[in-house]
């Protein structure tokens, strides 16, 4: 056996369709909670875009709930994936560069935020790799993906 070959059950593990599925739903529940609650004080969502120097904070606040809601749906329906992923990864990284600038903070505040950033940057990477593990298996006609 090659010392790289996945083990048989981790296989199995990773051909069943529940983990596609289960994958999809670790990577947006953060976002689906994030546009119930915006949704659930709309009033917070609003104050929270006009902290971050939004213009037209009740717009974007809008826009936000949209985009996590709408990006999510498609990722976990599996259609448009790559659509989906690239709404939520765009949404990310603004949101990352506007709301956890590290590289502006000193101390304790500097490593809190850059800790966050770089979360952000792994959620971003996850998507990605949906965004991919999708379009490749679209093109091997594996219809277990969708």
């Amino acid at each position: 056996m090659n010392a790289d070959a996945t083990p048989p059950p981790v296989e199995d593990l990773l051909e069943w369709r529940g983990t596609w599925l289960a994958a999809r739903i670790a990577i947006v529940i953060v976002y689906l909670v994030s546009a119930i609650g915006h949704l659930a004080g709309f009033d917070a969502a609003v104050a929270e875009q006009a902290q971050f120097g939004m213009p037209v904070p009740a717009l974007m606040a809008i826009l936000t709930i949209v985009v996590e809601i709408l990006g999510s749906l498609l990722i976990l329906t599996g259609r448009w994936v790559w659509l989906g992923a690239g709404m939520l990864g765009v949404f990310t990284a603004l949101g990352a560069v506007l709301a956890h600038p590290f590289w502006t903070m000193h101390g304790a505040a500097r490593f809190d935020a850059m800790a966050t950033f770089l979360e952000h940057a792994g959620l971003i990477g996850g998507l990605i790799l949906v965004a991919l593990v999708a379009e490749r298996a679209s093109h091997r006609g594996l219809s277990h993906v969708g």
